[in-house]
């Protein structure tokens, strides 16, 4: 698939989620879940993807709150950097970034995902979207000099940015073979279900921030 073409196919995915959102008046605050296949649901029904299974955690006490999918498979910090513009609207309130796991397994240099990372913090920012960034740790087998370069990105760049912080978004999940598909990388179902449950107070304190702003109830 070309750019090109890959470019207009997601934004029409985008889109008719944000449409969709649009038209929930009941739900005030809108949350993005951006990253890549961890937050896509590589492999996975759509209902058992990461943002469909934390609304589902959040709906009794934040019924108002929706959380839509903008995971893309495979990428990087710097292709999430380049799709950032067109893949978030002007009625989003807060995201959650999930970016780095394919720089660490391509062997990427830490500080050009540091760069990329910093970059999308800036114009979330700038657009005063609350964030929550979800931390990633390099693979043991790129060696312990990578591991001491990439893993601090995300603790530096959340206290840089004043922005919540997830150290490991895949927590209590990583090693375990009944958590993962049979590639060893991507969550099952359950998986996903482990994740959602450690996030789930970061998110309501995201949400606290977005309520604090915004000045909702």
């Amino acid at each position: 698939m070309s750019v090109i073409i890959r470019k207009i196919f997601l934004s029409l995915i985008f889109a008719a989620g944000f449409a969709g959102l649009a038209n929930a008046t009941e739900s005030r605050i809108r949350i993005v879940a951006f990253g890549d296949s961890l937050t896509a649901g590589y492999q996975l029904p759509p209902e058992a993807a990461f943002p469909v299974q934390l609304q589902k955690a959040l709906q009794s006490r934040h019924p108002d709150v929706a959380v839509i999918n903008a995971g893309v498979s495979g990428d990087t910090s710097k292709s999430g950097l380049h799709r950032l513009d067109w893949s978030l609207d002007d009625n989003v309130d807060a995201v959650i970034l999930e970016l780095g796991a394919n720089d660490a397994l391509r062997g990427i240099q830490p500080k050009f995902t540091e760069q990329a990372l910093d970059d999308i913090l800036q114009k979330l920012k700038g657009r005063n979207i609350e964030i929550l960034i979800a931390g990633m740790r390099a693979p043991p087998n790129l060696g312990e000099e990578y591991s001491a370069a990439f893993n601090p990105i995300y603790s530096r760049l959340a206290k840089k940015h004043d922005v919540l912080l997830y150290p490991f978004f895949l927590e209590g999940v990583v090693a375990n073979p009944s958590l993962n598909l049979p590639d060893g990388i991507h969550p099952t179902e359950e998986g996903i279900g482990v994740i959602v449950d450690n996030i789930l107070p970061l998110v309501e304190d995201l949400i606290a921030r977005v309520r604090t702003r915004t000045g909702s109830n």
